[in-house]
């Protein structure tokens, strides 16, 4: 078909859109997909190609078309206006419902597939086209051959290099570049104009060159076209004039561009001049687009994107330099292809129902708007009454069940045209409720809820709303919108519940349930609160929330209403905020916001970021005199935190220059300060500014202040005297500071004399030390000692006598008398006589006691152990040895020690300690378990601590009341068997080691009789035990209809473990139930309607709880008066008892047959596979024998032994199900099995783990029950 500019798809014409007008309200199309499947439907074009399509003739082409339909819609292609047979061209290929064309072009060049394409999909309801594609083959030509002259120009003067690139499709991208294929650059001066030239404004000596190539870049085939180069000499033998600017594009005063709506404007000056002149944009009568305009290359662009026709108008480009000014007006004309105002929507009507398809679009020239049906010219198709043309839109008046057709509207003008597909659909449906059943809406208490009742029928269903059974009129609280949605604007927790929407129409009527759960509000109990941190400080925001225990929340935080910085210095909790670490960058306001599925609620406080001050500045020294001076300063930035006081420093640059001390503090609100200085000092005074969070950085020094020399003020401090060799005394002091010193010639003069003598005092002078050593001194004696300040100008004051002592020597002689007490195996008392005074020669006294184990008793071999030292004071004369080793040998002495050192010691002394109880045994463990007996072994204790006598080995069984059985084992024995003990019976064993002085620890295990996972524990090592008591863990339940199962996991060494139970908020006390050893329990004591608290207890022999889980709480559901108990019914009662009755005919003939057999005929088959998973097993020795009368109080393979774990020999459950597939197995006469053992193997195989028990008639009357 041959449309007017070849009109195009319009891919908006959905389904599920309403279309309102004064005929009719149209059907709305349900997008559920389980909806559509069942209706029929015209075709919808989904995919195509765009309508020019330009291909690369190197690839296969690919032309798309899909659409959907109901049936599903069938295709074809016309090529220039005819059909286009696809079949025989061997080069076309398409898949199964599928219109997309894929041409090979290996065998055929591309250009012979170059034409105008339409896509047609039809079904028996009508045909939708597409639009028509174009398909042009990309075209990159080379250059035309041409030789370029070599270009000489003036300094100064403009110039224009022309590209004039060959002709492609697309066009090619166009740029300038050297031989280095380096670009070249660009300026205000040199820019690339829109057609590839190359402009300068004014050229310079720079811009010779060999190499000015313009290069072509064809996108499509992605190959670069070179010119060839041009050279340019630019002479300068003469001086280059100025001048005012002039266009060199585009030429004239004025100029004309026509642009079409929705396109990129782009407007271009481009002028010489000298110097470059500058342009600038205006537009007459209006301003340009606000985020819509842009300048590109340099100004000399004028970009506009998204025309409108408020785009068009006179625009102003004005070249300038300092020389005046050059205007060029360009006059835009907007044009539009034609474009949507509103397209046809497709239709869902019943029959005899109105309808409207409106197409609307605008454009500039108007377009022109024609109708087809079905691809075919509306007035060219079969007369249909029901619809009529009026303006731009089709009328449709009492369709008829069969009127089904795709329309296509086309609008088209000289600059392009619109083509939209929709379709008319004509059903009888009756109603369909698309929401969801049972659906559950939640919604915040006093917020709007709205409940959705989506539906779909033809005609437009009816909706009615019902609560509990009763019908829901519209007015307060509710609200019955017209899509069928119930609105409630204020729900209240009274409006939980469940309602049904009814939707109704001519052909029938359906409802759907759902739910309503009206939920508390999310509130922030305790908001983030206002915060001064200081720099580098932690800052920490609270935020606690309430909210409906049902909703999961999620805590979001935000800074200045962004994201937080994307740093892990911010750690966001639970119900805080931490940011470590602050800097100034995280002031600002931090909101908090609680999510939940249904709301938030949010708060914000403020962080303010303290930091110390800056440093004052302008320091000042105003009068100035002999002792003082007054020092001014100007403060820094307080930095949120007020000044509270000035701390000023001082620099001795004559003394310590470099090192800066602290002088006074004035407070926050001054800015001067009275200074007294010392004399001989050169000062250079600093301030430092204090607040709440720290000093400042110092100032700049002032100017620098001398005050003149006196003597000296006073003597040196921390005058000491003590001696470091017992001969000599050390006199030392703390020197005196350059400030302190007053002049110079800074010495000391040091005085000494022996104390309570009448010597006389001797003195010796000395500089620039801090101490000074006298000799041949007596050992420890007390000197008086002074040291006076002398300088250049007189001495300092009278100095303080100070005593000193002479230097220490060690203690002369050894503690004498030394006696060891020897208390018990493990403790010692040593005593001693004390040195006397004169040979201790020195400040203090203290003793030390060394001692060492020189070897065991019991092992004469021992090696000697390392020496231990205990120290005592001056005046103890003994003391206590404690953790000995039992029945060892050791040696002792002891010493006298001042601050010089340790005395010579006393002799060695021997002693003896007695025996003691022996150490636990090395381990215990069972081995060679049997039924009634097995083996305990041991290793000897690693501590003997004497000798030993034997063992004693104790036992009895676990939470029993008998007494524990006593054992004397020799000591040379490491293993004893016991036998005649209990089966399944839980021992606990006791072992320890003796000498004669006692039994020591014993070391202890537990085990049950042929209880293998506990008998292959590891043993007990010394010193180690095992848990003591069970160990819970998770513990959880289900709830089934009239008994609750729970679960939980248990390890530990207790065998009584039980459920416990009571009802809820009940005065009556726990009920238990055993678990006999299982970690799965039903509670079957369970009441209807009541809630129960639940809980896992372990006991030890005296009924004491010893370990528990955590209890659950079961709610038990109620039996609603709805609810019948199936079992109290009737029938069920008569028709279990007949089933009953016919299993039990059955059973009697299927015995009375195998009796009269002997064998089951399918022992031939089991011979016959010889597959071990089907044969029977002997008792005996475990080989495979036959199924024989003889073996009937056997369980047969697969069956299952009651849960108490035993065999009743009478009830085995024999099921002859087992040898057939499952119940439908069929009986000859003879009683054999008509199917296969394969059939049951194969059965078994399918459904896996599902159960291990073989289905029998008594289970089959058991799943009845």
């Amino acid at each position: 078909m041959n449309w007017k500019r070849k009109p195009t798809l319009h891919e908006g014409a959905v389904m599920g859109m309403v279309l309102l007008c004064h005929l009719s309200t149209a059907l709305e199309v349900p997008l559920d997909p389980k909806v559509l499947e069942g209706l029929p439907q015209p075709p919808t074009i989904t995919q195509q190609s765009p309508k020019d399509y330009i291909i690369d003739p190197r690839e296969n082409i690919i032309i798309h078309c899909e659409a959907k339909g109901k049936p599903a819609p069938s295709f074809s292609w016309t090529r220039n206006g005819t059909h286009f047979d696809v079949d025989k061209d061997h080069n076309v290929m398409t898949n199964p419902n599928s219109g997309t064309l894929m041409i090979n072009t290996s065998e055929e060049k591309a250009e012979a597939y170059e034409g105008v394409y339409q896509c047609i999909a039809s079904n028996e309801h009508g045909t939708a086209v597409s639009n028509n594609i174009v398909i042009r083959q990309s075209k990159s030509p080379l250059w035309s051959k041409e030789r370029n002259e070599p270009i000489t120009v003036q300094v100064g003067v403009s110039l224009v290099l022309h590209c004039r690139p060959p002709v492609g499709l697309p066009p090619p991208i166009i740029f300038w570049m050297d031989n280095n294929f380096q670009r070249l650059t660009q300026n205000s001066r040199v820019s690339q104009a829109r057609n590839g030239d190359l402009y300068f404004s004014n050229v310079v000596t720079e811009d010779t060159r060999n190499d000015y190539i313009c290069y072509a870049r064809f996108p499509h085939t992605q190959t670069i076209q070179q010119k060839q180069p041009i050279t340019v000499s630019v002479l300068n033998d003469r001086p280059a004039g100025q001048r005012m600017p002039s266009f060199m594009y585009p030429s004239g005063a004025n100029s004309t561009t026509m642009v079409l709506r929705g396109e990129t404007l782009e407007l271009e000056c481009i002028a010489d001049g000298l110097p470059t002149p500058d342009i600038t944009w205006t537009k007459v009568n209006g301003d340009l687009p606000r985020d819509r305009f842009s300048f590109q290359n340099f100004q000399k662009m004028l970009k506009i994107t998204e025309v409108t026709e408020a785009d068009a108008g006179d625009y102003h480009c004005l070249a300038k330099n300092h020389l005046g000014g050059t205007l060029h007006i360009i006059t835009v004309v907007v044009k539009s292809a034609p474009f949507w105002i509103s397209a046809p929507q497709n239709l869902i009507l019943a029959p005899k129902e109105n309808g409207m398809l409106a197409c609307k679009v605008g454009g500039n020239p108007k377009p022109t708007i024609s109708w087809f049906v079905n691809g075919v010219p509306i007035e060219n198709s079969s007369r249909d009454t029901s619809r009529k043309i009026e303006g731009n839109s089709i009328i449709l008046s009492e369709v008829q069940k069969g009127s089904s057709a795709v329309y296509q509207c086309n609008a088209s003008n000289e600059y392009g045209y619109l083509l939209a597909n929709a379709f008319v659909n004509v059903l009888a449906e009756p109603p369909r409720v698309l929401t969801p059943p049972n659906h559950l809406y939640q919604v915040i208490s006093n917020r709007q809820a709205m409940l959705d009742c989506a539906s779909f029928g033809s005609p437009i269903p009816k909706i009615t709303w019902f609560k509990d059974g009763q019908s829901i009129s519209d007015g307060d609280p509710y609200i019955l919108q017209k899509n069928g949605s119930l609105q409630i604007n204020v729900a209240q927790p009274l409006n939980s519940g469940k309602y049904t929407c009814m939707a109704t129409n001519d052909l029938g009527s359906k409802e759907n349930h759902v739910h309503l759960e009206v939920k508390e509000p999310t509130r922030i109990l305790k908001q983030p609160e206002y915060k001064v941190v200081q720099m580098s400080s932690m800052a920490v925001f609270e935020c606690k929330v309430k909210h409906d225990p049902s909703l999961t929340p999620t805590m979001t935080w935000l800074k200045d209403d962004g994201e937080l910085p994307d740093d892990e210095r911010f750690v966001v909790d639970v119900d805080s905020l931490t940011i470590n670490d602050v800097t100034q960058e995280d002031a600002g306001t931090y909101t908090c916001i609680m999510n939940t599925t249904l709301d938030q609620d949010r708060a914000s406080a403020m962080l303010t970021v303290v930091d110390r001050p800056d440093p004052p500045r302008d320091l000042e020294l105003t009068d100035q005199r002999e002792r003082s001076v007054q020092l001014t300063w100007t403060p820094g930035d307080e930095h949120n935190s007020p000044i509270h006081s000035f701390l000023i420093q001082y620099e001795d640059l004559l003394h310590e220059p470099g090192v800066w001390y602290n002088l006074t503090e004035t407070p926050g609100t001054s800015t001067m300060a009275h200074l007294d200085l010392s004399p001989y000092v050169y000062y250079s005074f600093r301030v430092l500014a204090q607040n709440e969070v720290g000093l400042s950085e110092p100032s700049s020094p002032s100017g620098q202040y001398r005050t003149s020399p006196a003597q000296p003020d006073e003597n040196p401090s921390e005058v000491k005297g003590a001696g470091n060799k017992p001969d000599n005394m050390v006199i030392s002091w703390r020197e005196l500071s350059g400030l302190h010193s007053n002049g110079p010639g800074l010495r000391y003069n040091v005085s000494w004399r022996q104390k309570d003598t009448d010597e006389d005092w001797k003195s010796v002078i000395v500089a620039n030390v801090s101490e000074y050593v006298v000799t041949e001194t007596h050992t420890f004696v007390p000197y008086e000692i002074t040291v006076q300040a002398i300088n250049d100008y007189g001495e300092g004051p009278q100095p303080e006598v100070v005593v000193g002592y002479s230097g220490e020597d060690t203690p002369m002689v050894a503690p004498g008398n030394v006696k060891v007490l020897v208390q018990s195996s493990t403790q010692a008392e040593v005593h001693w006589e004390p040195i006397p005074p004169s040979t201790i020669r020195g400040k203090s006294l203290s003793y030390k006691v060394y001692y060492w184990k020189e070897r065991s008793l019991l092992n004469e071999e021992s090696k000697a152990e390392e020496p231990q030292e205990l120290t005592f004071s001056g005046n103890e004369t003994k003391g206590r040895l404690l953790y000995l080793h039992p029945y060892s040998q050791y040696s002792i002495n002891v010493r006298a020690f001042n601050g010089r050192g340790d005395g010579p010691h006393s002799t060695d002394q021997k002693f003896e300690t007695p025996e003691g109880v022996p150490g636990p045994p090395a381990f215990l463990r069972i081995t060679n378990p049997n039924l009634d007996s097995f083996t305990v072994e041991w290793g000897p204790p690693l501590d003997d601590n004497g000798r030993l006598t034997g063992y004693m080995l104790r036992y009895q069984p676990v939470n029993n009341t008998e007494e524990l059985k006593e054992m004397t084992l020799q000591a040379n024995e490491t293993s004893v068997v016991l036998d005649s003990l209990k089966y399944s019976t839980r021992y606990k064993f006791f072992l320890n080691a003796m000498t004669i002085k006692g039994s020591g620890p014993d070391v202890t295990t537990v085990v049950t009789i042929m209880d293998e996972a506990l008998i292959r524990q590891p043993a007990v090592e010394a010193g180690k035990a095992r848990p003591i008591g069970p160990v819970f863990g998770s513990v959880n339940y289900s709830m089934e209809e009239d008994h609750a199962i729970i679960n939980w996991e248990y390890s530990g060494d207790e065998n009584n473990v039980y459920v416990e139970y009571m009802v809820d908020n009940s005065k009556e006390g726990w009920k238990r139930e055993a678990v006999n050893g299982s970690r799965t329990y039903q509670l079957k004591s369970l009441k209807a309607g009541m809630t129960y608290r639940v809980r896992v207890v372990a006991k030890d022999h005296a009924d004491a709880t010893v370990h528990s889980t955590e209890e659950l709480l079961i709610a038990v559901p109620a039996m609603t008066s709805r609810e019948v108990d199936i079992a109290t019914q009737g029938w069920f009662i008569g028709l279990m008892c007949a089933i009953a009755l016919l299993i039990l005919v059955l059973l009697i003939v299927c015995f009375i047959k195998r009796n009269k057999g002997g064998k089951y005929p399918v022992k031939e088959k089991e011979e016959a596979h010889q597959d071990p998973e089907i044969q029977p097993m002997k008792e005996d020795d475990g080989t495979f024998g036959e199924y024989s009368d003889t073996e009937d109080h056997k369980p047969l393979k697969g069956s299952r032994t009651p849960s108490n774990g035993t065999v009743k020999k009478d009830d085995s459950d024999d099921s002859l199900v087992d040898y057939g597939e499952g119940g439908d197995g069929q009986f000859n006469e003879d009683g054999s099995f008509i199917g296969q053992y394969s059939g049951k193997k194969e059965k078994d195989t399918a459904e896996g783990n599902e159960s291990s028990e073989a289905p029998s008639p008594v289970n089959a009357m058991n799943s009845f029950v």
